[in-house]
């Protein structure tokens, strides 16, 4: 069985954001850089429902789990 994939359009559009890469572009250099000692889903610029999403993903290394982690290092830099 094949994985679904998911790109980082779908996520921000799953997290209820704007999803153009000019929107993607302008949310990450807003936000970065994110310090190392925060956990991505613990940012203070996520809602609850955002937070919650990321952290479940992460931790069940769910299908999202791949793009959150390319967001997580777009952060980061």
């Amino acid at each position: 069985m094949q994985s679904p994939t998911h790109d980082l359009p779908a996520l921000f559009k799953q997290l209820g954001l704007p999803a153009d890469q000019a929107s993607i572009d302008r949310f990450v250099s807003r936000h970065a850089p994110l310090a190392s000692t925060i956990a991505l889903a613990e940012a203070p610029f996520w809602t609850t429902a955002q937070a919650t999403f990321l952290r479940e993903e992460i931790l069940e290394d769910a299908d999202w789990a791949e793009v959150v982690d390319q967001l997580n290092l777009m952060l980061r830099g």
